[in-house]
């Protein structure tokens, strides 16, 4: 009878025992589930399509240490540590996504403000260009396009011109608007049409010459006739430039503005693309606009054009941004 009541009282002691063993040991379970379930959408979200591809873990359960005397580790606490190492381990990707998704945020935020920066800098240069007003006039330097002069005489030296069909003058023919008047039919009849065998040349030429003449509408009509025949040669650049100069010239401030941003948008790396936007600053000055608006275009073509500036060029612009009292 003894016998079965200490066998009784064993019993009871071991299954109180293992009450505890087993539930640490479901708890375990649960965690062990619930991550892996984690790593899976880890690993599906850093590596899309590749279905099934693991990973060793970079952290790692550290191996059990022998102290003496004490028993070995058993399945549970084992169990337990590779538990912490998953944890760890989830731990860091987490913190690789999170930062990889802070810098890629950063970048498009950099973007966009740069973005915006030069959308506003290029709008600020259109409604420039493109207002009107009326101002006294400020002193303009003379940013020489005068071409070599030919062997065996001077620009503009005059021989008379080719004879015209009837009923059209011969300026009307190469763009020049048609003139009734005796004495400026005179006048345009001595100017030399040059003959150097490049026709984009030849036509620039002549239009120089009328805008050395000061007879700015068949200058105008010359040039554009230049840059819309020969929009490829480089005296294309030349020509929109003297054609806002001889609008600036001529009283036209308002068509010179549009005319030499015009140029500095279309030929951005033609010659005269930098003059144009100097004279785009005193075409504004002209009509009358803000000094804040004048200074942004004189800023804008030192940014974009300060190292290739000549040193009269540069002279132009400090005097001109100290007129306009620019910062």
């Amino acid at each position: 009878m003894r016998r079965r009541i200490l066998a009784w009282v064993l019993l009871a002691g071991s299954a109180c025992a293992a009450a505890p063993a087993f539930g640490q040991a479901s708890a375990v379970e649960s965690r062990v589930g619930k991550l892996e379930s984690e790593m899976r959408a880890v690993q599906r979200k850093v590596f899309p399509g590749g279905a099934g591809q693991y990973l060793e873990p970079e952290i790692k359960p550290a191996a059990p240490e022998d102290i003496p005397g004490s028993p070995s580790g058993s399945p549970l606490s084992d169990l337990t540590a590779r538990v912490n190492a998953l944890e760890s381990q989830l731990t860091g990707i987490t913190g690789q996504i999170e930062t990889t998704q802070h810098r890629t945020q950063v970048l498009e935020d950099a973007f966009n403000a740069y973005k915006r920066s030069t959308d506003a800098r290029i709008k600020a240069l259109e409604d420039a260009a493109g207002g009107a007003g009326a101002g006294s006039p400020a002193p303009i330097a003379d940013t020489s396009d005068t071409p070599p002069p030919r062997a065996g005489g001077k620009p503009g030296a005059g021989v008379k011109q080719p004879a015209a069909r009837p009923g059209k003058t011969a300026e009307a023919e190469d763009g020049a608007p048609p003139t009734t008047d005796p004495a400026r039919q005179k006048q345009l009849a001595a100017i030399e049409r040059p003959k150097t065998g490049d026709a984009a040349e030849d036509a620039y030429l002549y239009g120089y010459r009328l805008w050395q003449a000061k007879m700015y509408p068949e200058a105008e009509a010359q040039f554009k006739l230049v840059t819309a025949t020969y929009p490829k040669h480089k005296r294309a650049s030349y020509a929109q430039n003297l054609l806002g100069r001889s609008y600036l010239e001529d009283g036209k401030p308002s068509l010179a503005s549009l005319a030499f941003y015009d140029n500095y948008k279309k030929w951005p790396d033609g010659e005269r693309a930098p003059d144009s936007l100097y004279y785009l600053g005193q075409s504004l000055v002209r009509l009358g606009k803000p000094a804040a608006d004048v200074c942004k275009v004189y800023r804008e073509l030192e940014d974009v054009y300060g190292a290739k500036l000549s040193d009269a060029m540069k002279g132009d612009v400090t005097r001109a941004k100290a007129q306009s009292k620019c910062a």
